[in-house]
C-alpha cells in the first residue's frame, strides 16, 4: 500500500505556531492535501500529550487514529545545545516511539533533563552522541532522524552549529543513525554528493515541519512509502533499510530560507562563488555573511555537481497548490480568491496531491483556466524558477517577468 506521510510537524503548544493547531484540524488538511500518515509532534508536551490521549487510539501495531480513523504515529522534535570541539552546536533530532508505554518512558527521561511544558520543542544541553546512547537504552525501537539537516543554525550539517559528517556528531553512536531530513533548503540530489549518502547507510526523508495545518504548510514536502500494511514496525524498517521507502516530495532548494548566502537586512545574497570573492564579509555591513546551504553543500561534499549515487530515491519537486495558484492570480496564499480556485479543483479532484502529480492536462482544463492549468504542470515537470532564499528569506517564485513572495 502507498503511504504518503508528513511526520515531522508541531503542536500549538511549541513556538511559532497556529494557536488553532488541534488534532481535527490536522487530519482535516491531511485528508485535503493527500496525506495518509501524520507525526503526532511534541509528543512530550504535557497538554499536547493529554489532547493526544483523549483523541486519538493506539492500536497494536503502534498506530494512533482518530474517531474517523486517520493515523497518526508517535513523534517529537528535541532541540540540543552543547558545546564540541571547541564550537557551539545546535542540532534538532526526530524522534519517533512504538507505542504509548516508550513514549512515557522517553518523556521522563527528558524531564529529568529540564522543563517540557514551556515548548513543544524543548532544548537540553546534552550532546547528540549521549541523546542517541541515552535513548537507545530505553528502547531500541525509538528512531532518531535529523531535521532539516543543512540549515545553518540547526541542522547537523549547518554552518553555523554543525558537523562535517555524522560520526563527527554521533562519534560511536553512529551506527544507529539511519536517516536525515533533507529539510526545504535542500534535496536528495544534493545530499547524494556526500560520503554517507553515497555508501547507501544513510537514507533521505522529506517532511515539512509544519507549524500550522494549511495545505501550503502540511506536506509541502513529505516521504512516499510502500508497505504491505500500516504499522510503526514497518515505517521504521523502511527508514532505516530504504526497503519500501519510494520517494520523497520536496520543494525546490531555491525555496528554502537557507538556500543562498546573504544577509537580510542588509538585503543582499550572493552564490558561493561570489561570496568567496567576498572574503565572506557582507558588501553592505561588512561582517560575516550568513553561509548557506548551497555553499555548504560544497564544503562537505566528495562528489561533483550532477553526480547521482546509484540508491538515490526517486523525488518529486513541486510547489504547494496554494502557491502556485496565488503566483498566477498575483494574490496572497490565503487570500479568499486563492482559496476559491483551490476548493474548485478539491471538488472535483481527491486531493492536493492528486492535482500536482497525476491529474492530465484535460481535465484540468474542465475546471480551471488554461493560465492556471499551464503553471500547474510547469510545477509537475519542475520548470518553475525560484530566485532563491537566504538568511531566513523565503526563495521568490518567477513567472515571466512577475513574481511572487512566497509566504
Amino acid at each position: 500500500m502507498e503511504i504518503i506521510a508528513d511526520l515531522h510537524i508541531h503542536s500549538r503548544h511549541s513556538r511559532a505556531t497556529s494557536k488553532n493547531l488541534s488534532i481535527e484540524n490536522l487530519e482535516k488538511y491531511a485528508k485535503i492535501k493527500g496525506l495518509n500518515l501524520l507525526g503526532t509532534g511534541d509528543f512530550q508536551h504535557p497538554l499536547w500529550r493529554k489532547e493526544i490521549d483523549e483523541k486519538l487510539k493506539e492500536d497494536e501495531k503502534g498506530i494512533l487514529r482518530t474517531s474517523n480513523g486517520y493515523p497518526f504515529i508517535w513523534q517529537t522534535e528535541i532541540s540540543l545545545m552543547y558545546s564540541q570541539g571547541g564550537k557551539r552546536r545546535a542540532i534538532h533530532l526526530l524522534v519517533f516511539a512504538p507505542n504509548s508505554k516508550v513514549v512515557d518512558k522517553i518523556t521522563n527521561f527528558l524531564s529529568s533533563k529540564g522543563r517540557l511544558d514551556y515548548d513543544g520543542r524543548p532544548i537540553f544541553g546534552m550532546s547528540a552522541r549521549d541523546f542517541v546512547k541515552d535513548l537507545k537504552e530505553i528502547d531500541d525501537q525509538i528512531e532518531i532522524s535529523l531535521a532539516h539537516c543543512m540549515t545553518p543554525w540547526f541542522g547537523v550539517f549547518g554552518s553555523k552549529a554543525g558537523f562535517d559528517s555524522l560520526k563527527e556528531c554521533f562519534q560511536d553512536q553512529v551506527d544507529k543513525i539511519y536517516s536525515v531530513e533533507s529539510g526545504i533548503s535542500a534535496d536528495p540530489e544534493m545530499l547524494g554528493r556526500f560520503e554517507e549518502f553515497i555508501s547507501g547507510k544513510i537514507n533521505i526523508l522529506s517532511f515539512s515541519d509544519a507549524h500550522s495545518y494549511w495545505p501550503w504548510r502540511l506536506g509541502r514536502e513529505a516521504t512516499i512509502f510502500d508497505l504491505p500494511e500500516l504499522s510503526y514496525k514497518n515505517i521504521i524498517t523502511a527508514i532505516r533499510t530504504g526497503v519500501g521507502l519510494k520517494a520523497t516530495i520536496e520543494t525546490p532548494p531555491e525555496y528554502g530560507k537557507y538556500h543562498r548566502d546573504g544577509h537580510r537586512l542588509c538585503n543582499f545574497s550572493c552564490d558561493p562563488k561570489k561570496t568567496t570573492e567576498l572574503g565572506n564579509i557582507c558588501p553592505i555591513c561588512k561582517k560575516q555573511l550568513i553561509i548557506g546551504v548551497e555553499n555548504r553543500v560544497e564544503e562537505i561534499a566528495i562528489k561533483p555537481r550532477g553526480f547521482k549515487p546509484d540508491n538515490l530515491k526517486k523525488f518529486y519537486t513541486i510547489l504547494p497548490l496554494h502557491e502556485v495558484i496565488s503566483l498566477v492570480l498575483n494574490s496572497p496564499v490565503d487570500s479568499k480568491k486563492t482559496w476559491e480556485v483551490y476548493n474548485k479543483l478539491l471538488e472535483e479532484f481527491p486531493n492536493e496531491f492528486e492535482i500536482l502529480l497525476k491529474i492530465p492536462k484535460e481535465k484540468l482544463l474542465k475546471n480551471v483556466e488554461e493560465k492556471i492549468v499551464d503553471v500547474i504542470l510547469k510545477n509537475r515537470d519542475g520548470k518553475i524558477k525560484v530566485q532563491p532564499g537566504y538568511d531566513g528569506e523565503y526563495g521568490k517564485v518567477l513567472l515571466g517577468e512577475k513574481q511572487e513572495t512566497l509566504l
